[in-house]
């Protein structure tokens, strides 16, 4: 085995990172999109499905339709990630509401009274929404370098 200089193996490693390098780039990416493209069409196909079940009853509850908002937010958070490859926190929590007012609803109206796990629920929205504003004013005060937007 011969001796390898040191400035031929640098010289070898600078040019396997110039090859894999943009290659590990567009792998990251492919899977961004793919898994994006399957999210969002995972969440196309359940909310029709939803809709489906709807539309099959004599009547949408507030419960279905917060289901479909549900949805809705969801596919927004999806094409803006597509369009600005930024993710909208803004949108997950508000996911996060609408799903903690269904849980409150169902329990008003399974129990039909009010207790501390509804009082409770009902200060985790208080405190997604302030988590909401928090987040609303940092991205105001504070932009991100790209100018993306919350």
């Amino acid at each position: 085995m011969e001796n390898s200089n040191p400035k031929d193996l640098k010289n070898l490693e600078q040019r396997i990172e110039r090859w894999l390098v943009p290659l590990g780039n567009l792998c990251v990416s492919l899977f961004h999109r793919i898994t994006l493209f399957g999210i969002g069409a995972a969440t196309v196909w359940a909310a029709g499905w939803s809709f489906y079940e709807i539309v099959q009853k004599p009547y949408a509850s507030v419960q279905d339709l917060l289901l479909l908002f549900i949805y809705l937010e969801i596919g927004a958070m999806v094409g803006i990630y597509f369009k600005t490859n930024h993710m909208p926190v803004r949108f997950l929590i508000y996911v996060a509401i609408t799903a903690v007012t269904r849980l409150i609803i169902d329990l008003v109206g399974t129990k039909h009274e009010a207790d501390l796990p509804i009082l409770l629920m009902g200060a985790t929205i208080l405190v997604l929404a302030l988590a909401n504003a928090l987040v609303r004013y940092a991205s105001n005060q504070f932009p991100s370098k790209n100018g993306a937007g919350e």
